[in-house]
């Protein structure tokens, strides 16, 4: 009997950082493939998903290997780590991601995508430099969205809701889902496939083994090793950052901050609408 094939790319949030079991990642993905098929059905689980993974990793690293493996399952989630730097183009991102999507519908892979809620607001920024990583989240988020319903994928929204603000959900880090949270990301996507019928086995268990880490434990890991996470992630980014926050700042100040979410807008259609010149067969 051929195994059923389940291949997930993306970043640490697929790696699993956050769900530690036997000095090493489980995560959602993990936890999904055990109850995509019944128990005498063999599954086939790769995961492709590495920790600061950008879009163009995905792209250029994460596809080829996955399409060689001719998926039946596909999980794309990424672009929290490109709103992470100073090379953040919202036009590069639509078209890396139009191009992954497209490559494993073609070959007849059921593909999964989720949105993601911003990083700025899961470390608590200060207001000013929150909010441009959060139009940054909300632009890939958009993109996201309006590609997974172009290519007809099962897409999950975990951009909010009260199980997103649930401090049990998270890790130490702020960043990264804990147990709790991989298990209900994983539970959400098996209840998406469960009802389109391509999910049969057992859905993912969502009670986790061990506590939730407490407030302190966060604080320390923010007093410790979240400043250097930050500062790995963040270097070419905070001249930026610091850029757009005065920017946030003159335009609060003015009375003018709905210009910045318009023009961010605007950068979200010309590139959905880039791409959909792109496909025309007259547009060159």
């Amino acid at each position: 009997m051929r195994p059923l094939r389940f291949v997930a790319l993306g970043d640490s949030l697929t790696e699993g950082v956050g769900d530690p079991v036997g000095g090493t990642w489980r995560g959602w993905a993990a936890l999904l493939a055990e109850g995509l098929a019944p128990a005498d059905v063999p599954t086939q689980f790769t995961n492709l998903g590495v920790s600061g993974a950008q879009t163009r990793d995905v792209l250029e690293r994460q596809t080829p290997a996955a399409l060689a493996l001719r998926p039946d399952v596909v999980s794309v989630v990424i672009g929290v780590n490109d709103t992470l730097r100073c090379t953040f183009d919202i036009h590069a991102v639509a078209a890396r991601l139009d191009t992954v999507y497209a490559a494993f519908r073609a070959q007849g892979a059921v593909l999964l995508t989720a949105c993601l809620p911003d990083p700025g607001s899961m470390l608590r920024l200060p207001g000013a430099l929150a909010r441009p990583l959060a139009r940054r989240q909300r632009a890939v988020n958009t993109v996201v969205h309006a590609l997974s319903e172009r290519y007809g994928a099962l897409h999950l929204h975990a951009a909010e809701g009260a199980w997103i603000a649930d401090r049990a959900m998270w890790s130490a880090d702020r960043l990264h889902p804990g147990e709790s949270g991989h298990r209900q990301l994983a539970l959400r996507f098996h209840t998406l496939l469960a009802g389109a019928g391509l999910a049969t086995g057992t859905a993912p268990c969502a009670e986790p083994g061990l506590p939730p880490p407490s407030r302190s434990a966060g604080l320390w890991w923010l007093a410790t090793a979240g400043t250097g996470w930050v500062a790995r992630r963040c270097t070419d980014l905070l001249p930026q950052l610091l850029t757009l926050a005065a920017a946030e700042v003159r335009h609060r100040a003015r009375g003018t901050s709905a210009r910045l979410d318009l023009s961010a807008s605007h950068a979200v259609t010309s590139a959905l609408a880039a791409l959909s010149v792109a496909e025309r067969p007259d547009a060159a």
